[in-house]
């Protein structure tokens, strides 16, 4: 792509958004990024912070669909499908359902175990270029309430690394079972170490980001919004904004949940759907010395700044950031049997847990991000969809991205993520 005196215009100041713009001003581009909100504001301010390999899967896995049918109507399910006859959900559930057998599961997993191939080796790149990724790799406990129940998960997991990663053996099981981690209880009675895997502050890596590529001479518009594009020949000239156009040689759109309606800006249509998670933070009197996964109830817990988040859920609502305070007593009653009576009743929480969060993680029916050219404007590029694993993949994603913009040529890595797919 000849340069031109105009930067490349990137939407969207989360994770993902941020290293592509890092990695473009590194290469000496001009960039600037438009954000509708602050840094951070969106799905990478308050997920679990994980970074790692052994849980970068796609959601439509085998049984997920089951279990999801038998979700609806219970608010209070790890996995939540609100009803609704709105077509366009229900085509989406559909598609997802069809991307939900062993085949393609096994395909995607593949596709973001590459692409994930060098995440740990690009985050210290990041730190060794001055962004306080505040990474750490205290390993991942699996907890579980039955031996049955960790022994297959353990063994799905061991199939699924095909030597990528490092996994265990066996579970450790009876009363040595909660000893893999002080946090946990002695309800606990299996659990396994995947080691190696991390944990960070998203917030912090978001906003150091940030920091870094205004260093390098990127510009950062917040509360910025997008509301329309000037094309001419099938290329953006320039994107309008709340406060102005901005003229640019080029166009990424990494916009999480509001990425469809820039699409339609465009004439092109994304099927999306906004898989809401919840969090909050609490202090436990014993805090957890490695992330944990809370198996039975799909919960996990990441010890982040001196104190611990709790995540989960996954709700299919709509694109709403209406958060449900009875999802979030879902998540601390379900954490109980395995981190210990850390409440005596669900009235003392407002007045134990902190910061209360809910996000929309873009999802698309199969699971998988789309990292590609769009078609019909060759100088637009969208980088969007990656579900709860926008912390993991944002540099692996970023670097891919910014060659590809750069070199004209996708790589092989990105082939299995196109639009049209």
């Amino acid at each position: 792509m000849a340069i031109t005196e105009h930067p490349v215009l990137i939407v969207g100041g989360g994770v993902v958004g941020l290293c592509a713009a890092h990695y473009l001003t590194a290469a000496g581009v001009e960039v600037e990024v438009a954000e509708r909100s602050s840094l951070a504001s969106g799905a990478s301010w308050g997920n679990a912070g994980w970074v790692c390999l052994s849980h970068s899967t796609p959601v439509p896995a085998p049984g997920v669909a089951r279990y999801g049918l038998r979700s609806l109507g219970r608010p209070d399910s790890p996995l939540y499908i609100r009803p609704s006859a709105d077509p366009r959900f229900l085509a989406w559930l559909w598609r997802f359902w069809r991307n939900s057998g062993e085949t393609t599961f096994q395909r995607g997993y593949a596709a973001l175990a590459e692409l994930n191939r060098p995440t740990f080796d690009l985050f210290d790149e990041l730190a060794e270029a001055g962004v306080d990724t505040a990474l750490e790799r205290p390993g991942l406990v699996h907890a579980f309430l039955s031996e049955q129940e960790a022994l297959h998960h353990l063994h799905v997991q061991q199939a699924m690394a095909a030597g990528r990663y490092e996994m265990p053996d066996d579970v450790v099981v009876g009363d040595d079972a909660h000893k893999l981690d002080p946090a946990l209880s002695p309800e606990v009675r299996a659990a396994y170490l995947v080691r190696g895997e991390g944990v960070l502050d998203p917030r912090r890596l978001v906003e150091s980001l940030g920091k870094v590529v205004r260093k390098a001479g990127g510009r950062i518009h917040e509360h910025v919004a997008v509301t329309g594009f000037r094309t001419s020949g099938g290329r953006v000239a320039a994107v309008r904004t709340s406060t102005g156009e901005i003229a640019c040689r080029a166009v990424v759109i990494a916009a999480g949940m509001w990425t469809p309606r820039l699409l339609r800006l465009l004439g092109l249509r994304l099927a999306m759907q906004a898989g809401k998670g919840y969090s909050f933070t609490v202090d436990l009197e014993l805090a957890p010395q490695h992330s944990l996964y809370l198996g039975d109830r799909r919960i996990v817990a990441s010890r982040i700044g001196g104190t611990t988040r709790l995540a989960g859920t996954m709700e299919l609502s709509g694109d709403n950031r209406r958060l449900n305070w009875q999802r979030i007593v879902a998540i601390a009653r379900g954490s109980r049997r395995y981190l210990g009576d850390w409440f005596d009743d669900q009235d003392d929480l407002p007045r134990l847990i902190r910061d209360p969060w809910v996000g929309g993680r873009p999802l698309l029916p199969d699971g998988l991000p789309i990292v590609d050219r769009l078609p019909g404007h060759d100088n637009v590029f969208l980088a969007t969809g990656h579900g709860m694993l926008g912390v993991t993949l944002g540099p692996a994603t970023g670097r891919a991205l910014a060659d590809f913009l750069l070199s004209g040529r996708r790589p092989a890595v990105l082939a299995p993520f196109s639009f049209s797919r």
